[in-house]
């Protein structure tokens, strides 16, 4: 399904994100974003909380395999990825919140994402489970670039921002260049999946931004607050879950699980780009109603 070439760029991009990631970040913007401690946690509590939920329950629905639920589930447990800062970006929505939001979920999916892949696939054969302690250290291994982006950043503020900006448009590259030659390679692939495969993974996305949005409204975070929950709660990271089924399995049970992941990056791009217009629609909305109601009193 990918090619050895591929397998080497996906993981030197997991490198150069995770990098560009670190450097984004000062420990000054920590101390900012306690001015959202709220969004943050209601963030956090959609991203490990609804997501696994969410992708169990639809693997049941949908009835898949063993091989898929383990996939759809891994995607589910996922921390967020630099994809949703891309779109919170354009989608007007708060981008320092999305920022603080996926180096959070990326710290804590240290341990959160070992546990509920234990949890949620239990009465699995252990040959398609993955072991907690492999998902432990390859996310050990992968916060050593993002904790040296911070030092680099916190060292020398203008190389810090150059890595970042490297890391954001490498990443982009990498995951355009992954795109473009799997699909054409794989395009029988894509015609013989099954319609619960394409239903599950565009679903897990979609189901994701609403019900983000809904718990974030529920809780009584404004709407770009909660737009920006929503991104972060569907877009999962899917090159890391990608390169953690690559890094455990082989052979056929490997593909039939990847399968999921790959499927999940390529749709997900589709589903956040009219989400995002949806988006950036609504608050162009909201900025002229409030530039509207401060001309009216004079």
């Amino acid at each position: 399904m990918l090619s050895p070439l591929e397998e080497s760029l996906l993981s030197i991009m997991m490198v150069i994100i995770m990098f560009g990631m670190g450097a984004s970040l000062t420990f000054k913007d920590f101390k900012l974003s306690m001015r959202h401690p709220q969004a943050i946690g209601v963030g956090f509590s959609s991203q490990y909380l609804l997501m696994p939920f969410i992708a169990f329950a639809l693997a049941r629905l949908l009835n898949l395999t063993v091989e898929q639920t383990v996939g759809l589930v891994l995607m589910g447990c996922m921390p967020g990825g630099t994809t949703s800062n891309i779109f919170a970006y354009f989608s007007r929505s708060l981008l320092s919140l999305s920022i603080m939001m996926t180096i959070c979920s990326t710290l804590a999916g240290f341990i959160l994402v070992p546990l509920w892949m234990e949890f949620y696939t239990q009465g699995i054969d252990d040959a398609f489970r993955i072991p907690p302690d492999q998902i432990a250290r390859l996310l050990f291994v992968l916060l050593i670039p993002t904790l040296l982006g911070m030092w680099l950043r916190r060292k020398n503020a203008n190389i810090g921002a150059v890595i970042e900006l490297m890391g954001g448009v490498l990443g982009a590259v990498v995951i355009v260049f992954l795109v473009v030659t799997w699909a054409p390679r794989n395009w029988r692939l894509l015609m013989e999946t099954s319609w619960q495969v394409y239903a599950a993974v565009i679903l897990l996305g979609l189901v994701g931004f609403l019900f983000g949005y809904l718990f974030s409204r529920i809780l009584k975070l404004n709407p770009q607050k909660a737009r920006t929950v929503s991104l972060e709660t569907g877009i999962q990271n899917g090159p890391l879950a990608a390169l953690i089924v690559i890094m455990t399995f082989s052979g056929e049970t490997q593909q039939l699980i990847l399968l999921i992941p790959v499927m999940y990056s390529l749709f997900i791009v589709l589903n956040s780009t009219w989400v995002t217009v949806l988006y950036r629609k609504w608050t162009k909305q909201e900025e002229l109603a409030r530039d509207q109601a401060k001309v009216e009193p004079s």
